[in-house]
């Protein structure tokens, strides 16, 4: 397997944290580097993303995706390949892309069907849908995220099974 950047969205509740876990582990010198982690680091001040969110809010979006795009340059310049997960939604996905020039990136969209969604939401120990449904979130989703990469519906996949599809599908690429 090559040494690159693996970079892993969709909708929350994706599965992209267990899938983005296990991926990295299968790397010779792997790091699995969660977008969400930046976020969870301001203690106090921190604005959550909502379905109408703040200018500050936006503006920490904007510093945790700086911020995990650094992260993942440097671990990938210190000769490690790396898993990065995170909610990169619409044009946002492109935007990321752009911030990787000159490295080896390569795109994962997890898109499960909505009611797989709706049942891994209930089951988490976390709750990330607040003032927006699944259903609105995931059609947004689909239908303004650009083509790019694997798109993988996981639907009927085991977190095993979905990670050899992406290892599969990215060693032919090579």
């Amino acid at each position: 397997m090559e040494r690159a950047i693996y970079l892993i969205t969709g909708v929350m509740a994706s599965g992209k944290s267990t899938i983005g876990e296990l991926l990295a582990s299968k790397m010779e010198k792997g790091v699995h580097l969660r977008g969400d982690v930046f976020r969870r680091m301001i203690v106090s001040g921190r604005e959550e993303m909502s379905a109408q969110p703040s200018e500050e809010a936006i503006r920490q979006l904007y510093l945790r995706y700086y911020l995990a795009v650094n992260a993942a340059k440097t671990y990938y310049d210190n000769d490690f390949s790396v898993v990065l997960q995170d909610n990169y939604y619409g044009a946002e996905l492109s935007h990321i892309i752009k911030q990787f020039k000159d490295y080896p990136v390569h795109v994962i969209v997890l898109c499960p069907t909505v009611e797989v969604v709706k049942e891994r939401e209930k089951s988490r120990g976390k709750i990330g849908y607040s003032g927006f449904t699944v259903e609105n979130l995931y059609a947004d989703f689909m239908k303004d995220t650009p083509k790019i990469g694997l798109w993988l519906d996981t639907s009927e996949q085991s977190p095993e099974q979905s990670v050899y599809r992406i290892l599969q599908h990215f060693c032919k690429e090579t």
